[in-house]
């Protein structure tokens, strides 16, 4: 009989160590960025070339979730280039490249207030602000059609997680002075200096 308990206790015991690390491997979080974006990321000493890195790996998940990924041949040699230099496209489900795209918006707002913090004068922040926003409003504008079609509550909070980062985005930009004229010439011209694809 004695012996019979302690068997019980054991086995629920291993059921309960089982299920914990299920869930513990379940619970571990998903890289939001390849290690090639990671390596650019760190390459990008200027906050709006960095910004400009977060902004492509963000449109990246996002032509995936909204089936706009390269497909046709010229994209495909596209395609191939952005692969060589920002990895190979994310895997993983609606929900999880969604999640991707709401990190990726973090870690970039996060960065902006690390540079404002350390300088807040610095003439990157606006210029940095500015191109987040725009790509802000696209992700919202893509993202907003995809609500009623949301399989999960996980992709349902992912797109709510996603959505707020970009508003905040777009709120923060809208209190910025308008831009410089040097900035507005810059604009005209195209932009930074040339990044890397």
């Amino acid at each position: 009989m004695i012996q019979t308990q302690t068997q019980a206790r054991t086995l629920v015991l291993l059921a309960l160590l089982l299920a914990a690390s299920g869930f513990y491997a379940n619970a571990q979080t998903r890289d939001h960025l390849t290690p090639q974006e990671v390596d650019l990321i760190k390459d990008a000493q200027a906050l709006d070339l960095r910004t400009s890195i977060f902004i492509k790996a963000a449109e990246r998940r996002m032509a995936l979730v909204t089936g706009t990924a390269a497909s046709t041949s010229t994209n495909s040699k596209q395609a191939k280039k952005d692969a060589e230099w920002w990895g190979d496209a994310r895997k993983g489900t609606r929900a999880e490249l969604i999640g991707d795209v709401a990190k990726i918006l973090d870690e970039a707002i996060t960065n902006i207030d690390d540079v404002s913090m350390h300088d807040e004068k610095s003439p990157l922040l606006p210029k940095a602000l500015r191109k987040l926003a725009a790509s802000a409003t696209q992700i919202i504008d893509q993202l907003t059609p995809l609500r009623s079609q949301a399989k999960s509550e996980e992709e349902i909070s992912n797109m709510e997680q996603a959505v707020g980062n970009a508003q905040s985005i777009i709120e923060a930009a809208r209190k910025l002075p308008p831009p410089a004229e040097k900035e507005k010439k810059d604009k005209a011209k195209g932009g930074t200096p040339k990044e890397k694809p």
